[in-house]
């Protein structure tokens, strides 16, 4: 199997795993309030849906078929701050079973897509090769997984798989610095997460000064703004490592309000 392969291997087990959790819940399930404020557990799927949908339009701009693609882009620039939260909350007033039915077309199609595109995918952040638009999509699958599960109370699932979004994490870097209209550090920065499985994970220098180390599910988490800073177990060392972790961001768009500590009401990415 390829990168690519791998990747989508890896979304599909947890795109299935978040449709297994929702789909026996009743209406109050569905309507469960979630600690993205005005969001319920429906619309976290929606979002989900939607944010599929995109990711397929753009990657079949690469092959020519741009309409989709430009149509969402047109929109965007209408109204950036608003339109994933309008969508996620047009798309959550169905029926439950028309919204599953929806994303599950929607990320079936995905696979197809990314193994077609021909070249770096259109975002509405950087462009993104299909294993990079891959790992995005298990980086929000899994985010937004979080919330539902938390929700409802269940205790989620920490695998390995989660190395896919502390490697986004570490890649966007740059990003959450352009995000803020800031300038990045060229400061390397060496990072050593513990996986769940026991194994560490490695990036930067050995030799940096900059240092993150800790729990890999902890960093998985503060990239995706679903944990407050001051709630992890991480060990920094260094102000540039500091800053760094008080703005993470793995996702595209604008900077995400992060999460107050204690797990309070906070934005959507």
């Amino acid at each position: 199997m390829s990168v690519l392969d791998d990747l989508l291997a890896d979304v599909a087990i947890e795109s299935d795993r978040l449709r297994t959790t929702v789909a026996s819940l009743d209406t109050s399930g569905w309507r469960t309030p979630t600690l993205a404020e005005g969001w319920d557990v429906a619309t976290q799927i929606a979002h989900l849906a939607w944010t599929d949908e995109a990711a397929v339009a753009a990657a079949r701009a690469t092959n020519g078929d741009a309409t989709g693609w430009e149509t969402l882009v047109s929109r965007a620039r209408e109204n950036p701050a608003r339109l994933a939260d309008d969508e996620a909350l047009a798309g959550a007033q169905v029926r439950p079973e028309d919204l599953l039915t929806r994303w599950d077309t929607a990320r079936f199609a995905l696979a197809e897509a990314l193994r077609s595109a021909a070249g770096r995918i259109p975002w509405f952040g950087p462009s993104m090769s299909p294993a990079s638009m891959a790992t995005a999509r298990f980086m929000e699958t899994w985010a937004h997984g979080l919330d539902v599960t938390d929700a409802l109370g269940i205790e989620p699932e920490i695998t390995d798989r989660i190395r896919n979004v502390c490697h986004l994490g570490v890649r966007t870097r740059d990003f959450a610095y352009t995000a803020r209209g800031l300038k990045s550090s060229t400061e390397e920065i060496r990072i050593e997460l513990l996986a769940p499985s026991g194994v560490t994970w490695t990036y930067g220098s050995e030799g940096a000064a900059q240092r993150v180390s800790g729990p890999a599910y902890h960093f998985a988490q503060l990239v995706t703004q679903r944990i407050h800073r001051d709630d992890t177990e991480l060990i920094v060392v260094g102000e540039d490592a500091e800053q760094w972790l008080e703005i993470a961001q793995a996702f595209a768009g604008p900077p995400g309000g992060g999460r107050p500590r204690a797990g309070a009401s906070s934005a959507r990415c």
